[in-house]
């Protein structure tokens, strides 16, 4: 495990993450559900979203204010974990 005071980020800070998944109904309120639930502070409106060439998929980009490595941890491992995520960056 890594040492927290090696940590490259410094804390508060934003923090930007990728989101992908199929273009369905509820995908994007299911991502913003998962994000306010980890980041109370977070603004659904200040979502970019961008459908895929094909209009098959849809890539989100939300920014929160990260307070700690712990709270991104869990963030990414709700989302790896919702059936209609594909990849999280």
């Amino acid at each position: 495990m890594a040492d927290p005071g090696n940590s490259l980020i410094k804390y508060p800070c934003s923090f930007p993450i990728k989101i992908m998944g199929s273009r369905v109904d509820g995908f994007a309120e299911s991502v913003c559900r998962i994000v306010r639930a980890h980041a109370p502070d977070f603004d659904p409106a200040s979502v970019e979203m961008r459908p895929s060439r094909n209009g098959n998929y849809l890539g989100l980009t939300v920014t929160i204010n990260a307070q700690s490595r712990q709270q991104l941890d869990n963030l990414y491992l709700a989302l790896t974990q919702h059936p209609m995520v594909k990849v999280v960056l």
